[in-house]
C-alpha cells in the first residue's frame, strides 16, 4: 500500500498548480477592480460622458499596470498581463517603472517571452 507521503511526493500536481495560479490571477484582478474601479455601464450618463475621451483607455492601462504590479509582488507570472500592455502600446519604460526597474531591465527580463506569445498569436 502506497504511503501518504509517497502519494504526496509522486502525484501529478499539474492541474492543481494551474488551478491555483488561475485563482491567484482572478484575485489580483478583483483587487485591481476595487482599486481602479469598474468602467461605467454602457448606456448610462457616465458612460456617455466618457465617449470620445481618453478616459476608457487610461482606465484600462492603469488597471493593467496595477494588475502587473500585484502579480509581481504575489509571485505570479505576469506575461499574460504584459502581453495586454504591449498590445496597447505600453512602453518598456512604463513597464519598468511599474516593476521598479529600468526600461532596459524590464525589456531584458520579459521582452523575449512577450514577443514569443505575440508572434504565436495567443495570450
Amino acid at each position: 500500500m502506497e504511503t501518504l507521503l509517497e502519494k504526496a511526493l509522486t502525484v501529478d500536481v499539474t492541474e492543481a498548480a494551474a488551478s491555483t495560479s488561475l485563482a491567484a490571477v482572478r484575485e489580483a484582478e478583483r483587487y485591481a477592480d476595487a482599486i481602479i474601479g469598474l468602467p461605467p455601464t454602457p448606456g448610462t450618463p457616465e458612460w456617455d460622458a466618457e465617449q470620445g475621451t481618453d478616459v476608457p483607455a487610461e482606465r484600462e492601462r492603469a488597471w493593467q499596470v496595477l494588475q502587473f504590479r500585484i502579480e509581481l509582488v504575489a509571485g505570479i507570472d505576469p506575461v499574460r498581463t504584459l502581453v495586454g500592455l504591449r498590445r496597447t502600446g505600453t512602453t518598456w519604460d512604463l513597464i519598468g517603472r511599474a516593476a521598479g526597474v529600468s526600461r532596459q531591465s524590464a525589456h531584458e527580463r520579459w521582452a523575449r517571452r512577450v514577443t514569443d506569445v505575440l508572434e504565436r498569436g495567443t495570450g
